[in-house]
């Protein structure tokens, strides 16, 4: 019988281990056939800390996207909070500078930071399921296409995986989400995280902190789809046509550097996918009873763009930040590393590519 749990199922994906074919659980491998893998996929490979799709490397795989999340969406709050107020009340913060000194002048310096705890708090949330999600969502998509399907529609699977992590990571990040764009919109409602939700939540329930989440899948899946998808695309290209010597040949910082170039193309392009949701996401966050329909009719074709190229520049940093620091926690605890997916040579057989 073929092998049939998580981590068995794990040897066929084709992002482990591209070249190689899934043989029966009862049959031994040679050793020949063990040197011919592009890498080991279901065995601790030499030099790494655990087995690719292990439950070890998972959890590590959730850990790094806690970290690359909350610390980069906590990084850039001030910019954030200028850029939720520009979309809840343009008239007044007419631009990013504009709004900077504004801010400054009736809030001082420290209130450009409000609403670092529930960005802190939620990113992080969502980081652990986004990334650590999307690890699994790969492999079980992946190996219930095979391998040749699997490289075929890889963009594809790249869209199905990181849409089904960000699912249940909206649902994680939309509570904190709620608070930190009351915060930031209602100037005087609230200045703490300690402050805000319990008063959220006695005047509206628990609804206060779920009445987004529609409007945050809105944003945030199309925005993690472009995320996962153009990143992983770019990486491919980028080894292909622009880095002059194959990734095995890169140094550990060499690969890093790639990482940050495509996290940053990839980011661009998720800032604008996504902007107008995240503007709906702003306005219905700050107001009570309205509805993400009546706010998008409410703004406008226009009204939806306001604020967009600070968020541009906001999810450019912020992306290329979270490829690098997730990829970073790879290197540092020694974990599976595939590199970009290459055609199986059954494949090439078939296309006649090869004798």
């Amino acid at each position: 019988m073929y092998p049939t749990t998580l981590t068995q199922l794990s040897r066929g994906n084709p992002f482990s281990a591209p070249l190689f074919t899934l043989q029966k659980a009862d049959e031994p491998e040679s050793h020949t056939a063990v040197q011919k893998r592009t890498f080991a996929a279901a065995a601790v490979a030499e030099g790494d800390s655990c087995e690719f799709g292990s439950q070890k490397y998972f959890i590590l795989c959730g850990f790094g996207g806690i970290l690359s999340c909350g610390t980069t969406h906590t990084a850039v709050v001030p910019l954030d909070l200028v850029k939720c107020r520009m979309q809840v009340d343009p008239a007044k913060y007419k631009s990013i500078f504009n709004g900077f000194s504004v801010t400054i002048r009736e809030d001082g310096m420290r209130g450009l930071a409000k609403g670092w705890a529930p960005t802190f708090i939620g990113y992080s949330m969502q980081g652990l399921c986004k990334f650590g999600l999307y690890e699994v969502f790969k492999v079980l998509y992946g190996d219930m296409l095979g391998e040749e399907k699997a490289y075929m529609w890889r963009t594809s699977l790249y869209l199905a995986a990181s849409a089904s992590a960000e699912f249940f990571a909206d649902v994680a990040l939309a509570p904190m989400e709620a608070c930190k764009v009351r915060i930031q919109t209602q100037p005087g409602y609230a200045n703490t995280l300690r402050e805000c939700a319990p008063k959220m939540y006695a005047e509206e329930g628990l609804w206060a902190f779920y009445k987004g989440v529609v409007p945050l899948w809105m944003r945030q899946i199309p925005y993690t789809m472009m995320k996962f998808a153009c990143f992983e695309r770019t990486v491919e290209l980028l080894y292909k046509y622009v880095v002059p010597k194959p990734r095995s040949e890169c140094s550990k910082s060499e690969q890093l550097v790639v990482t940050f170039i495509a996290g940053y193309i990839a980011g661009v392009f998720c800032a604008i996918v996504s902007h107008p949701a995240d503007s709906v996401v702003s306005v219905l966050n700050k107001e009570k009873g309205s509805t993400a329909a009546q706010v998008l009719k409410r703004l406008g074709p226009k009204g939806v763009w306001k604020g967009l190229v600070a968020r541009i520049i906001m999810i450019g940093t912020l992306t290329a930040l979270q490829w690098f620091i997730y990829d970073s926690v790879k290197v540092y605890f020694r974990m599976p590393r595939p590199p970009p997916p290459e055609m199986p040579e059954s494949l090439k057989k078939k296309l006649g590519l090869t004798e």
